[in-house]
């Protein structure tokens, strides 16, 4: 499923890359508000593609509502400018097939044209948490969002994504809530996914703020309070520099 806003171009080459997979996947798009004529467009070039329109912009809760809407047991998550290459989600549904415990599977993804390996695959794939016996590869404790595969029973379980983050490091919540339920998560190397952000106009700043500040809020509402103290003072020492 794909959670998309006011991204009509991306999203249509994202829904023609879907659809050269040998076995095209069925796909809901979830429109969080866009006013670019982006549900009409997939409705007329795309009507094998299943749109829920919101009406307003949810953020990473988006994402819930296409799962929610699902009637398979296990749901991949693209953004609008990220793909799945062909064949990947057949060998991840072979992956959680073998795997009873695995409730989220995270794919090894290659960013923009150069097809750069992305710097959480290449950390997660050394394996820093070890690998478990019953998973498929390394356990993890994070993932990014457009290039997951999720257990659709244990994901809505544990309530999805979080209103309070929003968007931008939304992953990490939902990582602790599966891991605290016992519930595996593991980094699948043969599993993979093409991300093409457009280019951040800025620096940068405004998201590693934001990144830093959806950290603290998730240590506040899952992690020990030592943890959360430092995230704070790490959020307070990144605000005062750009001040």
């Amino acid at each position: 499923m794909i959670a998309t806003r006011n991204r009509r171009t991306s999203l249509e080459r994202t829904l023609r890359a879907l659809d050269t997979d040998p076995v095209p996947p069925a796909v809901i798009v979830v429109d969080n508000g866009s006013v670019d004529g982006t549900p009409d467009m997939v409705a007329v070039r795309f009507p094998q593609v299943r749109v829920m329109v919101l009406g307003r912009n949810a953020g990473a809760v988006a994402r819930n509502f296409g799962v929610a809407a699902a009637s398979t047991p296990y749901v991949a998550f693209a953004d609008d400018d990220s793909w799945w290459a062909p064949g990947a989600l057949t060998r991840a549904a072979r992956h959680l097939d073998d795997a009873p415990r695995l409730a989220l599977l995270a794919a090894r993804t290659h960013v923009g044209a150069a097809e750069r390996l992305d710097p959480m695959s290449a950390f997660m794939a050394q394996a820093p948490l070890g690998t478990a016996g019953d998973l498929p590869g390394p356990s993890v404790l994070g993932f990014l969002a457009c290039a997951a595969v999720v257990r659709r029973g244990p994901f809505l379980a544990c309530g999805g994504f979080d209103p309070i983050v929003f968007f931008m490091g939304e992953e990490a919540r939902v990582a602790l809530d599966l891991r605290t339920a016992g519930h595996g998560l593991a980094y699948c190397d043969d599993v993979v996914a093409h991300h093409h952000p457009q280019p951040d106009p800025g620096d940068g700043t405004s998201k590693r703020l934001l990144a830093t500040r959806n950290r603290a809020l998730t240590a506040w509402m899952r992690r020990r309070v030592p943890v959360a103290a430092g995230e704070t003072a790490r959020l307070l020492t990144a605000a005062n520099k750009i001040n």
